[in-house]
Formats: structure tokens, C-alpha cells, sequence
């Protein structure tokens, strides 16, 4: 593309995935502008786990050293049966991963993320980002998209990517499939003063209490300041009016009824839980249509259970610059960027998917069967299988 006048490119959604894409853009001299609903950007106050691969993403736009320095790097991560409390040691993530796959495993406060992200962005452009700004429709005319928002403004580009989430307006004006639906799970978020735990449970390390219908998750954020609690159950039903609510301690407790205490000592010391359902959707066949295309919970959405959804977006986001760049024409550079991702994305979703079993499965009410299942699915080797696929991906050389 060198001497011609580079692609503008609209972003619908100003979260993590549209924030990485336009950083990515802008530091490629792309004309970028964000459209972002709320009126401020802002995350759930929760935890994230990036693994080395999201990291190298994040280094890539700038946004890495920032992240870093506001992060906690767990030393190890280990399974413990939901009952007993029995351990099981996963894997180490200490220099020995550092030199195995040049990033560190970090674990992040998800507003921390996204504003590490924006930065990266109003670095280069600051008046890129656009608030209140919801997408109401486009069109593709002359060769140009044309995006159009609820207040009647409209705004001309080159290329529109959807970045609007799982109930994404840009994916319902293309894919046009089935809606988002509730697959039977719920979470439960809690952000823990770590001082407010005994001093046993303070340990820098990455932990999945698992058991026969649920599971429950937690690891330091902050430097150590905060425990991130992330404890999902199976629940038939859905039963709230919005998609998530403020919960009761007295029903997080009856949800893990059972369970260790360690695990209602944390229920306990929460300031206050939220409940979200979980949303999931049919994998696509195709991301791009045209001038548009689909990144990050827009074409992938995932269950959570790889800890790779935010990285997912990520990587996309890069890939997506690196398009463009190359390719210069935008329906182009968007089935280019279709053809490097949608394998690989679908790979990790319908990973996640497959780890509900070994989360939540019936062998763990009894001790010997328990015993039998996690030395095979958690042993080093399979551990590795699920792994090393993921963590040595490389969004800034892998073939476009």
C-alpha cells in the first residue's frame, strides 16, 4: 500500500476487541473512528487471565508494560476437588514459562484491560473514541459504508467492523442467524479485599475448585491487593429480567452447598456479588460480508473455560491490522483476515465447550472415581494438548 491513501475504517463498539483494532490501525496509519453506546468506557470490575499469547497481542499495540505494572502474575495454577480440597498442580508459571513462550501468564482487572487498551489508542488519536454512540444500521454505497446511529447522524467509511458484542447489531445485519441464548450456566462475580481473607488463602496463585455442577475460580489481581472470585453453576433457568443482577450471599451459599468451606469463607468476605448468565451462539462460516466484518464476541462468542475470550479479540485485532495493511483493498483484507482466524477461533470456542465436562462432572462425588479422572484429564500431558496450541501463537507473524 505504499503511496496510497490508506482505508478509513469505522468501529462499532468501543471495548476491548474494538479498542485493539483500532490501536493496531492507527499505529498503521489507518483513519480510525470508534462508536462506542455508553457514555463512558468502562468494564465489569472483575477478573481477566491473559495468557502469553494475549500478551504478546497487547504488546504489539503498545498497551503490554502498561498492563504489566497493574497486574499480578500468579505463580502457579492448581485444581482442587470441590469437596475435600484436595490439590492437584497444573502448571507453573513462573520463569521457566517466561522463556518457553516469551510473555508471562498475567492476571488482570478487567477495567485496567480495557483502559490499557484505550490508551493505546488516545496516544495516537484521542478524539478517535466517540461515546453515546450507538449503532443503529449501515449500508454499503459508491463503495462506501455508511453508518448510521440512533440519533440520526450519519458517519462515511471505508469499512465498517462490528466489534458490538454478542448480540451484535453489525452481525445481525449480516450473518443474520439465530439470536444468543442462555446455555444452562450462570456466574457469580465477586472482587475480594485480599486482607479480608485468613492469611492462608492470600497465596499468589491461579486456583479451579472443581465438582459435579459447577465450578469456581479465583486468583489475585492488583498486585496482590484484591482475590478475583468467579464461581459458575448450572442453573436450568434463567429467572432474572436483565442478563445480569446484583445477587444474595444467602444464594451463592445454597448454589455450593457442599463445597468447602474455604469457598464460603470467600462468598462471605465478597463486598457484593453479581450473577450473570452466560450467553453462547452457533460458530460462523463466514466473518466478513463486503465492506463489514465481525471481531472479537461478535463472531466467537465462548464460554469462558480456556480463558480465552478477551485474547481471542485480541489476536484478532492485530491480525485484522495486518490485513489491511497488506492488502489495501478492504473486501480483501476483510476475507483475509476471515480466512487467518476463523479456524482458530472456532478451535478455542469449541475448546471451552469442551471443558465443561472436566469442570463439572459427576465422577467428582466420589473420592476414588474423582481421583481416577483428574490424574488422566489433568495430568502434564494432557494439560499440554489443550495448551501449547494456544499459548505459542503469534498474532503479529502467523500467515495472512
Amino acid at each position: 500500500m505504499s503511496g496510497a491513501k490508506k482505508p478509513k475504517i469505522l468501529i462499532a463498539g468501543g471495548g476491548i476487541g474494538g479498542m485493539t483494532v483500532g490501536a493496531a490501525l492507527l499505529q498503521r496509519g489507518f483513519d480510525v473512528e470508534i462508536f462506542e453506546q455508553a457514555d463512558e468506557l468502562r468494564e465489569v470490575g472483575a477478573g481477566i487471565q491473559i495468557s502469553p499469547n494475549g500478551n504478546r497481542a497487547l504488546d504489539s499495540i503498545g498497551a503490554f508494560e502498561t498492563l504489566r505494572k497493574l497486574s499480578c502474575r500468579a505463580q502457579s495454577k492448581e485444581v482442587r476437588l470441590w469437596n475435600s480440597g484436595k490439590v492437584w498442580k497444573l502448571f507453573d508459571m513462573g520463569p521457566e514459562e517466561l522463556a518457553r513462550y516469551g510473555y508471562p501468564y498475567l492476571t488482570v482487572y478487567r477495567p485496567d484491560l480495557l483502559t490499557a487498551c484505550a490508551d493505546a489508542v488516545k496516544r495516537q488519536r484521542p478524539d478517535s473514541i466517540h461515546l453515546n454512540s450507538r449503532c443503529a444500521g449501515f449500508e454499503e454505497k459508491n463503495g462506501q459504508v455508511v453508518l448510521t446511529l440512533e440519533n440520526g447522524a450519519k458517519h462515511f467509511g471505508d469499512g465498517l467492523i462490528g466489534c458490538d458484542g454478542v448480540n451484535s447489531m453489525v452481525r445481525k445485519l449480516t450473518a443474520n442467524d439465530e439470536p444468543s441464548k442462555y446455555p444452562g450456566l450462570m456466574i457469580w462475580r465477586g472482587v475480594i479485599p485480599l486482607q479480608s481473607l485468613p492469611e492462608r488463602m492470600r497465596a499468589s496463585m491461579a486456583v479451579n475448585w472443581i465438582g459435579p455442577n459447577g465450578h469456581c475460580v479465583h486468583y489475585p489481581l492488583r498486585e496482590g491487593e484484591i482475590l478475583n472470585l468467579a464461581a459458575t453453576i448450572e442453573k436450568p433457568v434463567w429467572d432474572e429480567e436483565a442478563w445480569s443482577a446484583e445477587g444474595r450471599k444467602s444464594q451463592c451459599h445454597e448454589d455450593y452447598a457442599g463445597w468447602h468451606d474455604d469457598v464460603h469463607t470467600m462468598i462471605e468476605a465478597a463486598p457484593k456479588l453479581l450473577k450473570w448468565a452466560y450467553l453462547t451462539r452457533q460458530p460462523l462460516n463466514r466473518y466478513s460480508y463486503g465492506r463489514a466484518t465481525l471481531l472479537g464476541d461478535a463472531c466467537h462468542p465462548t464460554l469462558p473455560f480456556l480463558a480465552q475470550g478477551a485474547v481471542m479479540a485480541l489476536e484478532d485485532g492485530v491480525v485484522l491490522a495486518r490485513c489491511l495493511e497488506k492488502y489495501g483493498d478492504v473486501p480483501t483484507a476483510f476475507q483475509k483476515y476471515q480466512d487467518a482466524r476463523m479456524t482458530r477461533d472456532n478451535a478455542m470456542v469449541a475448546g471451552a465447550n469442551d471443558m465443561v465436562s472436566r469442570f463439572h462432572n459427576p465422577d467428582y462425588r466420589d473420592a476414588a472415581k474423582a481421583d481416577a479422572y483428574i490424574d488422566r484429564e489433568w495430568s502434564a500431558s494432557a494439560i499440554a494438548a489443550r495448551y501449547e496450541w494456544l499459548f505459542t501463537y503469534n498474532c503479529d507473524t502467523a500467515p495472512i
